[in-house]
């Protein structure tokens, strides 16, 4: 799918990180259930609005982010269960300092903005014009 070259998408993020939450807490929310549940399920096996939900909680970015650079380089207007572009608004929400430390990521999301800007109006594709460019002119800086 596309991660980076050492991580076996047939795991999930607690066997790639190594890292094991347990159960939710008790009086979890639906999502905080949801993250927890999520980090068991392969990566290989995410679809759309599981990235989109993890990446939002700023989970795993380091494994997920490439993930989903993919999906968008084949279609940037990913659609998880919000509307079309909701996995790109997402993945530009990813704190500055990943983009940082990952210029190659970086670039991959610049090209994915540049096949968006190639749509034109977003809204002509059933996707929210302006909440995606403000998201976009956000990460440009």
């Amino acid at each position: 799918m596309g991660t980076s070259p050492n991580v076996d998408e047939s795991l999930t993020l607690e066997q790639i990180e190594d890292r094991h939450w347990g159960n939710p807490p008790a009086d979890a929310t639906r999502l905080i259930k949801t993250v927890y549940e999520l980090r068991h399920k392969p990566v290989g096996a995410m679809d759309i609005e599981d990235l989109r939900v993890l990446l939002l909680q700023q989970e795993s970015v380091d494994v997920l982010v490439p993930v989903a650079l993919t999906h968008l380089e084949q279609n940037p207007l990913a659609e998880g269960d919000f509307y079309p572009g909701d996995l790109l608004t997402a993945v530009l929400k990813t704190p500055q300092a990943y983009w940082q430390q990952h210029p190659d990521q970086r670039r991959r999301a610049s090209a994915v903005i540049t096949a968006v800007e190639a749509l034109g109006n977003l809204d002509d594709h059933d996707a929210p014009h302006e909440p995606i460019w403000q998201q976009i002119n956000a990460f440009r800086g």
